[in-house]
């Protein structure tokens, strides 16, 4: 990986990316250094993992509503 495309830094560029606050210097060194899958694999992980915690949360509270 090319310097600023670390893991460090594909996860905060896609995290800023979910909540829509990305830098557009940010966007930019994203596209021209950046490689495709790794911030897909992110961008997936995080996702899946934001589904699964959302699903347990409703789940955990309807079973404790009663």
């Amino acid at each position: 990986m090319q310097p600023g495309t670390g893991f460090w830094s594909v996860l905060r560029s896609v995290i800023a990316s979910l909540f829509g606050v990305q830098s557009h210097k940010n966007y930019e060194r994203d596209f021209t250094k950046g490689s495709f899958i790794s911030f897909a694999v992110i961008g997936v992980i995080l996702v899946a993992t934001f589904v699964i915690l959302l699903f347990s949360f409703v789940k955990w509270y309807v079973t404790a509503a009663g």
